[in-house]
């Protein structure tokens, strides 16, 4: 089939033209800039512009920065808050006149990754998908199923959400050096294999391009990889989400997957209730 595949972002809402039989971009990619403030409305009116410069596609889909469920969006950690219980599909679909299924921006650039990307060949076992951004996005796989929603980037960290700690974002807004940033970063995902055991960890999202300047960091158990499909994942997953091709939120084993996340979580509170991790002046010194 061939999508149109959206990425809305904090600051951009780009997309293309997708095969979804193979991931291969038919069109060039086109960014708009996010509206400021990006009401529900002015986004709504963005997207209709950016679709209105794309023809002969079946379906649209986009990935959202939010918990979407059943087409409502329940979070708005790095959006405008008017979104909080807005009907995003209905919404898009009624502004465009055009079908417009909706998804978190981390589900689908994991799925791009577990469809084409290096995920296509980690079937079996527990993936993870953390896109390194504005904030923290997740995405979990369980012998191949999304666990859809999942919002990893708000575990406790340091006494704060984890996006603030160690997020793109937190690096640039505090001028963090890559080494010290890189610490960080370990630290997140230190917690992540505590509490999920993954068998690889991939990373999206803009950090994920200067994985190298911050790879030596990196000293979990789990191998942790750059994401191939790069920044495309998003668009990418969007479409494929669209044409049907993902049993996203609709796997056999989904159950399975979402008791496994519910007893992980759970040991997070306790592990949390019983001792407050702190950061040492050791883990967080700056060695730049």
């Amino acid at each position: 089939m061939i999508a149109l595949g959206v990425d809305i972002g904090g600051s951009g809402i780009k997309g293309a033209k997708v095969n979804t039989e193979t991931g291969e971009l038919l069109s060039e990619r086109i960014r708009i800039a996010t509206p400021q403030p990006a009401t529900p409305e002015a986004v709504a009116a963005t997207l209709k512009e950016l679709a209105a410069q794309f023809t002969d596609y079946e379906a649209i889909g986009c990935g959202f920065p939010a918990t979407v469920h059943h087409g409502i969006c329940f979070t708005a950690a790095n959006i405008d808050q008017t979104w909080i219980n807005t009907p995003v599909e209905k919404l898009f679909t009624e502004t465009l006149g055009h079908p417009v299924f909706v998804i978190n921006d981390a589900d689908a650039a994991g799925i791009a990754e577990m469809k084409f990307g290096i995920g296509k060949e980690h079937q079996t076992g527990i993936v993870m998908m953390i896109t390194v951004g504005t904030g923290l996005g997740s995405a979990i796989f369980v012998n191949g199923a999304l666990m859809p929603n999942t919002e990893l980037g708000h575990l406790i960290l340091s006494d704060d959400i984890a996006e603030h700690y160690c997020s793109d974002a937190a690096r640039q807004r505090q001028d963090l050096g890559w080494n010290k940033w890189g610490k960080r970063f370990n630290r997140y995902l230190q917690r992540l294999q505590f509490l999920f055991n993954p068998d690889l960890i991939i990373l999206g999202g803009g950090a994920s391009k200067s994985f190298s300047k911050f790879q030596e960091k990196i000293r979990v158990r789990t191998p942790v990889v750059p994401a191939t499909t790069l920044n495309l994942a998003g668009i990418i997953g969007a479409a494929v989400y669209a044409a049907g091709e993902t049993d996203a939120g609709h796997a056999p084993n989904i159950t399975e997957a979402e008791e496994y996340i519910k007893n992980m979580l759970e040991a997070e509170a306790k592990h949390e209730k019983k001792k407050k991790q702190a950061v040492t002046p050791a883990e967080d010194a700056d060695d730049d």
